[in-house]
């Protein structure tokens, strides 16, 4: 547990850093774009067009999903999507891609999956604000389901940064994962209940989908802002998520300190 300690101290203690750094990443992306900035928002709004023509108006032929509009329920699954799925291969790549730049200076390398996760997060919170928009529009308020965002960004946000500190790791030892990691996160898209309603899914099957972090993320995201349950309904399902969390962020913390002065050999 030391080394997770460590690894918190390093995050508080190089908080001002990591806001700095991801604020010029983000703005350095875009600075050759006339449009700019706008492509945050543009971008994952065009993907939602697509998807919902596809799946919407295709396959559902417009058919809601119980009494929400199948748009409203598909940007409720779409939105945290867009924020993890670049987050999770551009933070598991973090140490690869800038370890020759900060092994020639006294520099915190653990912060460096979180500038990219800090970054990532203003057009996470942007799309956000659309979503509130659309619920506006739709007249759909969860009410006091709303009190348990904070929680759920608990849940994401914490799992980002354990998950991608132990794949930037591994990355930048075993580049064959990084390849693996991009085919999974697809074949994840899929298999996480963003486009299919867990409801039409057979029990035994779905037992098997729930060991996904990202279906407990998911749902609790449709949870908060469409209505259905609270997080601490299912206290089991519960444990297993945060079991997970503190596996992973035990392994990767130590795999972290055990290879963190020899990255530079792999390169």
């Amino acid at each position: 547990m030391k080394a997770v300690f460590q690894l918190l101290k390093e995050q508080y203690d190089n908080k001002h850093l990591i806001f700095r750094l991801a604020a010029f990443e983000q703005r350095s992306k875009f600075q050759l774009h006339y449009l700019g900035a706008l492509w945050q928002l543009f971008s994952p709004l065009m993907q939602v067009v697509v998807f919902f023509v596809i799946f919407g108006l295709g396959i559902r032929q417009g058919k809601d999903v119980g009494d929400t509009p199948f748009f409203v329920w598909l940007l409720c699954g779409l939105i945290p999507w867009f924020f993890i799925s670049p987050t999770v291969l551009q933070a598991s790549n973090s140490i690869h891609k800038k370890i020759n730049m900060v092994s020639k200076m006294k520099f915190p390398v653990s912060v460096l999956p979180s500038i990219v996760i800090v970054g990532n997060s203003i057009s996470f919170f942007v799309m956000l604000g659309v979503l509130g928009i659309v619920l506006v529009i739709y007249s759909v308020f969860s009410g006091a389901y709303l009190l348990q965002l904070p929680y759920y960004l608990l849940c994401l946000y914490a799992f980002l940064y354990v998950f991608t500190l132990f794949s930037a790791t591994i990355a930048t030892v075993i580049r064959d994962y990084y390849n693996f990691l991009q085919a999974g996160m697809r074949m994840l898209f899929f298999l996480s209940p963003i486009v299919w309603v867990p409801a039409s899914m057979p029990e035994k099957l779905l037992a098997i989908l729930q060991m996904n972090p990202f279906y407990y993320i998911m749902t609790g995201f449709r949870d908060t802002f469409i209505g259905g349950r609270w997080f601490y309904e299912d206290l089991t399902y519960m444990a297993f998520f945060w079991s997970g969390i503190l596996l992973i962020g035990f392994i990767g913390s130590h795999v972290f300190y055990k290879f963190k002065n020899s990255f530079v050999d792999y390169l």
